[in-house]
């Protein structure tokens, strides 16, 4: 399959630079999965379309201030880190700009010389593995000297470093948000509970392979990077009763979609505890065992996300659900407006 059929054109003046000052404030276009009926509502309107019994899946990963800017010791060039995954104590994968000056046995220091980090292995497509020396925490360092990670396409500066953060956002390690929970409050999770619908929780660290761009024409010929998951017992059980039940599971976000899909991939279309590393890969022709549903946000085109939705909804009925979210003026990516699958 050609990644070119998931192109369509996007406007630049519709990707969303900022978040709206309500996280709840955004539009939702509404897609019928098996019909390809479209509807255009506003993001409170999901708890129209989730019912008793139902499970609302959400990622409650919390981004990492994962970018470090440092000079290298040896010359002074100024080197740019985005930490993707700890391999080891003190020891990370991280992605360089520029990564041609970073050899083996190079030095970058961080905050005059607070932080320190040395490059121990190259790795494909711009990476490195960094040891890193200190003294005291590193998180409080990371604190102290890291920025948030905002997508490339977001140019304006984030006034509020918690809007790129869910509301329920718990277990450090993402080095990008699980930007479909953005649009919620504790008041709205509040709410949909109140209607009788069950909200768990599961843990995927958002890396580089979400965001990869697929650099090969055969979408089968491209690899995810893994990324960490977790799930408890207690979201297990609460999934398994929904699905003897008859109820909707609805994923928030591809990578509690992703999640569930790995975890149930292994359990012929159950779910247990359990914790690992997924590299799994959705596209069109993949048969989902996990979710019913989906929300998420409008993604680039063709990247793997919009691979994944389409494998879900049918790729026609996602391009022409895009193209009338370009017409109708949705805004797209991490700040955007929302769309359910269901």
């Amino acid at each position: 399959m050609d990644v070119s059929q998931f192109d369509f054109y996007l406007p630049e003046e519709l990707i969303a630079q900022s978040p709206l000052k309500d996280r709840t404030a955004s539009r939702l276009l509404v897609l019928n999965k098996e019909t390809g009926q479209i509807d255009h509502k506003h993001f409170p309107n999901l708890i129209d379309y989730i019912n008793e019994g139902d499970v609302l899946v959400l990622n409650n990963t919390k981004v990492i201030p994962a970018r470090l800017l440092g000079v290298k010791k040896e010359t002074g060039a100024k080197i740019e880190l985005l930490l993707l995954k700890e391999e080891e104590s003190n020891t990370w994968e991280a992605l360089v700009k520029p990564a041609k000056r970073l050899k083996v046995g190079s030095t970058i220091e961080f905050g005059d010389g607070l932080l320190s980090g040395t490059c121990v292995k190259e790795l494909p497509e711009g990476r490195r593995k960094i040891q890193f020396e200190f003294q005291g925490i590193f998180n409080e360092l990371l604190d102290k000297l890291g920025e948030m990670p905002l997508p490339p396409y977001i140019q304006e500066q984030l006034e509020e470093k918690d809007r790129y953060q869910t509301v329920y956002a718990k277990h450090s390690g993402s080095a990008a948000a699980p930007t479909a929970g953005l649009h919620f409050t504790q008041k709205f999770l509040q709410e949909v509970e109140r209607k009788g619908v069950k909200v768990v929780f599961i843990t995927l660290h958002v890396g580089l392979g979400t965001f990869r761009p697929v650099s090969v024409d055969n979408i089968e010929e491209h690899k995810m990077h893994a990324e960490f998951y977790q799930m408890t017992e207690e979201t297990a059980s609460t999934l398994n009763e929904a699905k003897k039940l008859g109820k909707k599971i609805i994923g928030v976000g591809t990578t509690s979609a992703r999640t569930l899909e790995t975890i149930a991939s292994q359990q012929s279309g159950s779910f247990h505890a359990s914790s690992g590393w997924t590299d799994i890969f959705i596209f069109p022709g993949y048969e989902f065992k996990a979710i019913d549903g989906l929300l998420t946000n409008f993604h680039l085109p063709k990247s793997t996300l919009v691979m994944l939705v389409s494998a879900l909804a049918g790729k026609d009925n996602i391009l022409r659900a895009y193209n009338e979210a370009v017409e109708e003026r949705y805004r797209f990516f991490s700040f955007g407006d929302a769309m359910l699958i269901i």
